[in-house]
Formats: C-alpha cells, structure tokens, sequence
C-alpha cells in the first residue's frame, strides 16, 4: 500500500560542532499537497532542507522518501528516484537557449554515447525528437515560448526561476524542493510563478515541499505551514491559523501579522 507521506523526516539532529542546527526534529510532507517550512534566521530550517535534499547528511534520525530509507544519499541520486530540488540561485546552461536547458534534463539518452551515435543514430533521432517535444509542451505549459530560443543567460531572475520549474516537469517527479523561489523575481513573474506551482499541483499532481521567505507567497500556495525555530518543529497547519498565533506571531516574527 502507497504511504500518504513522500518525506518522512524522522528524529532528525545535525550539529555544527558545538552548535546544534537541527534538534530531533520531526516532520512530514504529505503526497499531493505543497507544504511550506518558514521559521526565522537561524532556526534550522536551511540546515533541515538540505538535509532532505541530500546536501548535507545528519547526524542523527532518518529521512524516508517515498517508502525508502535515503538517508545520507546523493542529490544525484535522489533526482534519480524523483526528489528533484530548484535553487534560490537559478543554475541555468547560460550559453544554451531554453529549450535546450529543458532537453538537458533526462538522464541516460541514448545522444550521450558515442557508440550509440555511431551504430544507432535512428535511435539517437528518436529519442531526440521524444525529449523535444517534451520540452515543448512544457514551455507551452509556462507560456515561455517567446523566449525558447533565447540564451538562458540572458533570461530575467523570474524566466530562470520558471526554466528551474520547467526542469522538474521534464522527468517524473515525486516532490519538487522549492529553495527561496521568490528570490530576485519581480512581483509580475512572481505572480506567474506561482500560478504555474498552483497548476502542476492541481492539474498534474505534483507535490511541493516549499522554504521561503516571503510570508504571502506561503500564504497563497502552502497547507500545512509547517515553522521551524531552535532546530525543532514548533508549529503546524493551514497559515491562517499561524498567523492568528500570538506565541507564533511574537516570537518569529517579531510583530503582529494581518490575518490573510
């Protein structure tokens, strides 16, 4: 039987020599839904994030993707099984165009050896045509075909983080790790950003597992909010309820929030 929980992080701890990051903590994104991870500076949130993400391995507990113990993985690895992750920093191919950024992403094609491209070209044409029309659909699907032929590098902070959410639509994904999203985007592309996480969330199933800043951005996309401070979990649920938190509100954000 499927488990409802793609990550289940388990009794989590990390220290950074004398300094304890993440504190057996404990926490959980359920299949389907886009959970976000707030808290304030220093409250562990990053350490805990790249601890999912394979960055950084704990010291302590476990954290079960989809069933399976991948604690201590790879990211490499765990894009390989669908934990895929974009960056607060977009990583973009500069000197390829968009769509190329795009077909970049699947592993193993048959292109990528030199014996296939020799003694199998059909092969090669057949799979490069297959991964194509994929990009394709996808830059339809974030309306950035006026710029599919444009370098990446030359891309606004908000068409590079759009690209970053098209290459998670480019192979199977289980749970896309949103890292600080808004970051560098104008309010406008922001705003498309964001319709288009809403979209693969509820037209193609995807499942968010969201750290951010910007209060109304997790506001908008996230249920359950889930708030990090001192390395421990303190806090769950919709953000309307953490918001209406005077303990919540006056210890991690400093002043009384307006209720969505």
């Amino acid at each position: 039987m499927t488990s409802d929980l793609v990550i289940d992080v388990r009794n989590v701890t990390k220290r950074f020599g004398g300094l304890v990051a993440v504190n057996n903590c404990s926490l959980a994104v359920r299949r389907g839904s886009v959970t976000g991870l707030i808290g304030p500076n220093g409250a562990g949130k990053s350490s805990l994030f790249n601890i999912v993400a394979g960055n950084i391995v704990p010291d302590d507990g476990q954290v079960i993707f989809d069933g399976t113990d991948v604690t201590g993985m790879k990211p490499h690895q765990l894009f390989g099984i669908g934990m895929l992750r974009t960056f607060q920093i977009a990583h973009e191919f500069s000197q390829m165009t968009a769509l190329e950024n795009l077909m970049m992403v699947p592993g193993d094609q048959p292109g990528e050896h030199l014996i296939d491209t020799w003694f199998r070209p059909r092969l090669v044409r057949s799979r490069e045509t297959e991964v194509r029309k994929k990009a394709l659909d996808v830059i339809d699907f974030l309306k950035l075909g006026h710029v599919r032929n444009e370098l990446a590098g030359n891309l606004s902070g908000g068409q590079k983080k759009l690209l970053e959410l098209g290459r998670t639509m480019m192979v199977d994904a289980k749970v896309v790790l949103l890292d600080e999203v808004a970051a560098g985007v104008n309010k406008t592309l922001l705003n498309d950003l964001a319709a288009n996480i809403e979209r693969m969330n509820r037209e193609l199933g995807y499942t968010f597992f969201v750290i951010e800043h910007d209060m109304d951005l997790i506001g908008r996309l996230c249920d359950p909010v889930i708030v990090m401070a001192q390395g421990e979990k303190i806090a769950e649920g919709p953000m309307a309820d953490i918001r209406a938190n005077p303990a919540i509100v006056e210890a991690y954000f400093g002043t009384p929030v307006e209720a969505a």
